[in-house]
């Protein structure tokens, strides 16, 4: 019987399709004036190891660098081909170093400015008054704006939180930076100390490695974890986590409320090894009730 639940937060708590993932293809608009759609996004993020969305943002820069350098890829190859040269950011690099002549990979990569991608992204995520905050900078008025994070919207009803926190020990899994999982929680509702949480700040490596997730089912004194994120890298942690953890069980359970939906997400999770796909978070509480 499960008696531990480890939730992700993009995707399934809130709604990242107006801030997050807006972020990117603004950043990119803004830094390289080049443009990549929200479907390209979820390519990327279907390539695995880009649980982070900042290094997200910087491998898709380099794709658009790349690009000008006379890569012919599409975004699809492109991103299979990351997937094939085991995924992120340094698979990015791989295929981009892979695919140029060593004077076009010079200059792509000369062109390519992280630090400057990260700061535009938070600019823009953020807004003003929370960047000057959180990133102790000055923002640039054309760039910072109200910021996208205001805009996103609370997925997990009242009514499913409550079952959750009263029935099983609650734990958090995300790739967002300390501060702003904070905010999304409190805008959730969500108390969950900061001992059940891990997030891009914690010393551990990110999804799909289970150090967190295996870390979490020892603080929670689980014996069998279900863990509910809207990436197939999510999935990959719990089936990583059993593997590790051969002591405790681990569920993987997707949800359709991020970039994946309809019968082809189904079908991708399913492919990934998911015990259960669900439409959003609020049917996790029947699921978890009717073992």
């Amino acid at each position: 019987m499960t008696d531990a639940v480890v939730l992700d937060i993009d995707g399934v708590l809130v709604d990242v399709a107006d801030s997050y993932r807006r972020a990117i293809v603004e950043t990119l608009e803004t830094v390289h004036g080049g443009s990549l759609d929200r479907a390209d996004i979820q390519s990327f993020k279907e390539a695995g190891g880009f649980n982070d969305d900042w290094e997200l943002t910087s491998a898709a820069a380099l794709y658009l660098l790349a690009r000008r350098e006379g890569l012919d890829h599409s975004v699809e190859r492109f991103t299979d081909e990351i997937t094939a040269t085991g995924g992120g950011l340094a698979g990015a690099e791989t295929v981009v170093r892979n695919a140029l002549a060593p004077d076009e990979f010079e200059r792509a990569f000369a062109a390519w400015d992280r630090e400057r991608l990260r700061d535009v992204f938070q600019q823009r995520y953020l807004g003003a008054d929370l960047y000057t905050d959180l990133e102790d900078g000055e923002p640039d008025p054309a760039i910072a704006g109200d910021g996208f994070i205001h805009d996103e919207q609370v997925l997990a009803d009242r009514s499913t939180l409550d079952f959750l926190v009263e029935n099983f020990s609650i734990g958090v899994v995300t790739g967002r930076p300390a501060a702003e999982a904070d905010i999304a929680l409190s805008r959730v509702g969500l108390d969950v100390p900061d001992e059940h949480r891990f997030t891009m700040d914690s010393p551990v490596p990110g999804k799909p490695d289970p150090a967190a997730l295996v870390t979490l089912a020892g603080r929670l004194n689980a014996t069998s974890v279900v863990f509910a994120g809207d990436t197939l890298d999510d999935v990959r942690t719990a089936r990583n986590a059993a593997d590790a953890d051969p002591d405790r069980e681990y569920r993987g359970v997707g949800v359709l409320t991020g970039g994946l939906d309809g019968d082809e997400g189904r079908e991708k999770f399913a492919r990934v090894g998911a015990d259960e796909v669900l439409d959003d978070v609020n049917a996790l509480p029947e699921t978890l009730a009717g073992e």
